[in-house]
């Protein structure tokens, strides 16, 4: 069950040509590739495309009519060599995932396919999550491109624009015979907008064309000597075929301006954060007019060579506007300027932030500085200058003296050994306070962790190797747990070699489902049954890929209509020589959970123990439960609603439940008593009635004021008497501690 559902959205792809198609830019690249005639499409989810394949999942039927196959992979790699289909034939294929992390999975097929070249278009669509807004390292897909000689497409951030580039994608990647990659930043994948259709088109040649007609060639294989001519083929025939094509089509553009002995190069995804920069000085309009002329990048790879040269012609500066590190474009074009003694000065992260975003208000920086020393008079009125002038001499000064890592030894002495590398950027901390990531309200994977800091209470700490996925939200407070995460299903393996004989303490690592699918059940729970690992992992099966945005996979226990679903974990875990594994189906029994993790670590047993802890992720089941829920309170049924609370009588204001739960629904309120000063615990309405607050307070022998009430809807008959005889009694006990009172209050304690 996927967090959003497109259903209603994509029947907009099966409008006529010449309807003008209005949404968000992941719709516009599901219907650009209808139109290109894809034959088949293939991907793995992840910010900012998971959309993406759920667009592409409700559409199922459309792509069936169309004879498109579509299937969600097992990994990233998975869905990188489904695009061996276009190395012998003429079939168009797509791809999708979230870069970079996807992208380096998926490396080792992307350099065999792009070696031996392809003969159907192949188009890679990459979700590239870099700046504030991720949620991973900050890297870019550049360099993946470079590696291995494929095309990185950046369009301008409008529908039309990310829709041609899909068309010129596939022809780019024909034309070539080589891979071609379109990079969508989180901008470009939810920009609204318009574009004009073209017909939806079906597969020139189809699957099962190549099926019925098969062809090999071993030159295509990436065996010597055949690898060898690869290389040479790369570079001699296929790059200047892409830069003839890239020339010929104009799939870069210029604008001009009036200020024409300066200019901005750039790559297509900063446009519309340029133009918005530039209107802050007046020197763009919301119709991309310009005072300055610029060279908008919509090919980041290969630069064109050419056109940089046609561009810097008769210009003394240009700002290159490239975010990110190592400055790609910016190296290229000196050397591209130098070897044709072009005189033309080029600016970049000396006006820029060195790394990071680049934003409206860090580009207003930049261009402010760049226009105030090529171009003072044009600018309104002055600005101050958020990079200190001295800067730069200082940084000089910096490099020249030995150099030293950063003492990670706090988050203060990072931040002061990286400040030289800001240059202005604005601290968030004094004006809003720290909010770190943490699980869902009623996350069934909150109270493994709470088991396993009582485990650790109880036989001391151990060594927790961490996992992608929300799990990892366990090494922030209150947990606290997990010393490295190493990559999606990388867990196992993360603790690989704390496998030693004598090392006391055995270590954990931590697993997601997700990840188990999709790289641990090898290159983990495999190699550790291999390697005879003594240590336990845990692995967290809330039935979904819950942190891409909850879509089924192989252990989900839902029924999908184009997927095999319902294949347990146990049963592939023992498939591959794991003797000892506990599953725990209800992960709120914090008990048990505690029970089974202590067991783990003291048993005599030599080998890999795996503990599967099993419940459904809440925020999926909220989403199945409430449309059921609300429908049956409509149609008069009973409907029973729990929810938790605590006596402020009893609460004792320790806290403890909340250093053990960190559940967002549980917080403070006061006593309303002057003799309990401090604020008592508190369960506000956000409360989803998992129970595990309660649960970890008889774990942890807490005090026992939680307790539970259910919420009657649609009461039967006896209910609803039982519940005013109910009422009339308790009703009637304190009226008669009420009149007890007064009158002590009147006559003193003799009464």
């Amino acid at each position: 069950m996927a967090e959003r559902s497109f259903a209603a959205e994509v029947q907009q792809l099966k409008v006529p040509e010449g309807t003008v198609f209005r949404g968000e830019g992941i719709l516009a690249v599901t219907k650009a590739l209808l139109e290109c005639g894809v034959g088949y499409v293939a991907g793995y989810q992840g910010s900012p495309i998971s959309h993406l394949m759920d667009v592409l999942a409700d559409a199922q039927p459309i792509l069936d009519e169309l004879g498109v196959h579509f299937e969600t992979s097992a990994s990233e790699a998975t869905a990188a060599a489904t695009l061996a289909a276009s190395v012998m034939y003429p079939i168009r294929g797509a791809v999708t995932w979230k870069s970079t992390v996807g992208t380096n999975v998926a490396s080792d097929a992307l350099a065999n396919l792009a070696s031996g070249g392809v003969t159907g278009g192949t188009l890679v669509i990459i979700g590239e999550d870099y700046g504030e807004g991720s949620s991973i390292m900050q890297e870019r897909s550049h360099a993946f491109a470079m590696k291995s000689q494929m095309w990185l497409l950046d369009p301008r951030p409008n529908l039309p624009s990310i829709v041609q580039a899909v068309h010129d994608g596939f022809e780019l990647s024909e034309f070539s015979r080589t891979p071609v990659m379109l990079e969508l930043r989180v901008r470009s994948c939810h920009v609204h907008g318009s574009f004009v259709t073209r017909a939806n088109r079906r597969p020139d040649f189809t699957l099962q064309q190549a099926l019925a007609q098969p062809v090999r060639d071993t030159s295509r294989i990436v065996l010597p000597p055949a690898a060898y001519l690869h290389e040479h083929e790369k570079v001699i025939d296929r790059w200047p075929a892409a830069v003839r094509f890239i020339e010929e089509r104009q799939l870069n553009e210029f604008f001009d301006g009036d200020l024409k002995d300066i200019g901005i190069v750039m790559l297509g995804g900063h446009y519309n954060n340029v133009q918005r920069a530039l209107m802050a000085y007046d020197m763009a309009d919301l119709y991309g007019q310009s005072r300055i002329p610029q060279y908008v990048m919509n090919v980041a790879y290969p630069v064109i060579e050419s056109e940089v040269l046609r561009f810097c012609e008769g210009k003394k500066a240009i700002l290159v506007v490239e975010e990110g590190q190592p400055e790609y474009h910016e190296q290229h074009i000196h050397t591209i300027l130098g070897r044709a003694g072009v005189r033309t000065v080029v600016h970049g992260k000396d006006l820029l932030n060195r790394a990071g975003e680049y934003t409206v208000v860090e580009l207003k920086k930049g261009i402010a500085q760049f226009l105030q020393r090529y171009h003072p008079a044009a600018l309104a009125q002055p600005v101050p200058l958020a990079m200190p002038k001295a800067a730069r001499p200082a940084a000089q000064a910096a490099a020249a003296e030995p150099l030293r890592p950063i003492p990670f030894t706090s988050p203060e002495a990072a931040a002061a050994a990286a400040a030289p590398m800001r240059q202005g950027v604005v601290e968030l901390a004094p004006v809003v306070p720290g909010r770190p990531s943490g699980f869902c309200v009623g996350c069934p994977e909150r109270p493994i962790f709470s088991a396993l800091t009582l485990a650790q209470d109880e036989l001391g700490m151990h060594h927790i190797a961490g996992d992608i996925g929300c799990h990892l939200f366990a090494c922030l407070p209150p947990f606290n747990l997990g010393a490295s995460t190493m990559g999606y299903g990388l867990g196992a393996s993360s603790a690989a070699a704390f496998n030693v004989i004598g090392g006391g303490k055995r270590p954990i690592a931590i697993m997601g489902d997700g990840g188990f699918w999709h790289n641990g059940l090898t290159s983990g729970i495999g190699n550790a049954v291999f390697n005879k690992f003594d240590g336990v992992i845990v692995i967290v099966d809330n039935n979904y890929s819950a942190a891409t945005g909850g879509q089924d996979i192989l252990s989900s226990r839902a029924d999908n209509e184009h997927r095999s679903t319902r294949h347990p974990i146990e049963t592939a875990v023992r498939g591959v020589g794991v003797e000892w594994v506990r599953l725990v189906d209800h992960t709120y029994d914090v008990k048990r959970m505690l029970g089974v993790i202590r067991e783990a670590l003291t048993t005599d047993f030599r080998g890999p123990k795996v503990v599967i802890a099993q419940s459904e992720c809440m925020l999926n089941k909220q989403r199945r439960v409430k449309p059921q829920v609300a429908a049956a309170v409509k149609r008069g049924e009973r409907v029973v609603k729990e929810k938790f609370g605590v006596d402020a009588a009893v609460c004792s204001g320790d806290h403890a439940c909340m250093r053990l739960s960190g559940c967002p629904s549980l917080t403070l309120k006061s006593s309303g008593d002057p003799l309990k000063p401090d604020p008592v615990a508190h369960v506000d309405d956000g409360c989803v009635a998992c129970g595990h607050c309660g649960e970890v307070a008889d774990a942890a022998v807490l005090c026992p004021s939680f307790y539970r009430i259910e919420w009657v809807r649609n009461a039967s008959a006896w209910e609803q008497r039982l519940h005013r005889w109910r009422q009339g009694v308790v009703g009637w006990f304190q009226r008669r501690q009420q009149r007890a009172l007064q009158a002590r209050a009147l006559y003193g304690e003799n009464v």
